[in-house]
């Protein structure tokens, strides 16, 4: 099969041919129909995030159709339209039997660890492929396996509460999703800081109130907008020193802000002023757990979560268009989220 993998680090992928992975007792073979290009993968072909082993394929945002069922599958049944939660734990350690699968100590990451989505077909335990319901179309299952389910869990670490505030710092892939789903938990109002005029002008069509960081402060229009007083959650989906310290800046008295953007420098907090004189919290979001991968689906399903402009673009699975996407993506640039289909 096809495969477009990460052979040495800080060097553009290449397209190589290797074996379809075999299936095992419990696993499902896939064939990928759709991957999404994250900005992690980006951080993974540079080595800001440490890979291994390579050569590797990446690619966590994955979606298809089952191909084949291994030895004690009942649940799946080849023809079954899937979506892939990237996590492979143990389902048997504390972390795993507490609901924090995030942190298996035998965990691995499809497109991290081992190979991921940016070939033709892949194999996961069973227990990882989601359903996805009809109508809903791959490109939107994938990058609800990282970009929205990554917001999701944000926010709920956030302990957004109904009638409460939210600025989102980013708005590309994860942003658009964050601030829908924000909305679905209740939130007053949504901000939406960018310097992109045509993603800000789509946050604003999911009903955010733009802040254009290009312009203007976006700690004081934030605080403009919301009469002084700030946010109550502030989601920081970037990686930037700059972006982490003005999302704890924004905070209201109370208020929540969630670290999510992988950054290579420290952020610095005046420690009474930022933190023990609001009570303010700094909080940071991995990942995200199965169950809310399953709750998203059905988000889609119900038209709670629109994710038909949040894919703007798609590419073969070839290596020069993907690195052209992350070529772009590593500077703050690029579509809201471009999406591989095999």
């Amino acid at each position: 099969m096809k495969a477009v993998r990460i052979v040495e680090i800080g060097e553009p992928l290449e397209m190589q041919d290797i074996p379809v992975p075999p299936v095992g007792a419990g696993e499902v073979l896939v064939r990928i129909k759709a991957a999404g290009i994250c900005h992690s993968d980006v951080h993974y072909r540079a080595g800001a995030s440490p890979v291994g082993p390579l050569p590797l394929t990446p690619g966590h945002e994955v979606a298809g159709i089952v191909e084949k069922v291994g030895a004690g599958v009942s649940t799946l049944r080849a023809g079954d339209r899937v979506c892939l939660h990237y996590l492979l734990t143990c389902g048997q350690c504390h972390h795993c039997r507490s609901g924090h699968e995030q942190f298996c100590p035998e965990g691995q990451m499809i497109g991290k660890n081992c190979d991921g989505g940016y070939a033709e077909y892949i194999v996961v335990p069973a227990r990882n492929a989601v359903h996805l319901a009809e109508g809903i179309p791959f490109e939107q299952g994938a990058v609800l396996m990282c970009s929205s389910a990554t917001s999701f869990h944000a926010l709920r670490k956030g302990q957004l509460q109904a009638g409460e505030t939210v600025a989102i710092f980013g708005a590309g892939g994860l942003g658009m999703s964050a601030i829908q789903l924000a909305q679905a938990l209740g939130a007053l109002e949504v901000y939406a800081v960018d310097i992109n005029p045509e993603k800000l002008q789509q946050a604003q069509s999911y009903g955010a109130h733009p802040v254009d960081a290009g312009q203007s402060d976006p700690v004081a229009e934030i605080r403009r907008l919301t009469g002084g007083r700030g946010v109550d959650v502030a989601l920081e989906l970037i990686g930037l020193k700059q972006t982490m310290e003005q999302t704890v800046q924004s905070l209201a008295v109370l208020g929540r802000a969630v670290l999510v953007g992988i950054a290579d420098q420290p952020l610095e907090i005046d420690s009474y002023s930022q933190l023990l004189g609001r009570e303010a919290h700094v909080l940071g979001s991995a990942d995200h757990l199965l169950w809310e991968l399953e709750v998203l689906v059905e988000y889609v399903r119900q038209g709670r979560l629109d994710l038909s402009q949040v894919v703007t673009h798609t590419v073969p699975l070839q290596a020069g268009p993907i690195n052209a996407t992350m070529d772009a993506l590593e500077q703050f640039g690029g579509h809201v989220r471009t999406v591989i289909t095999p």
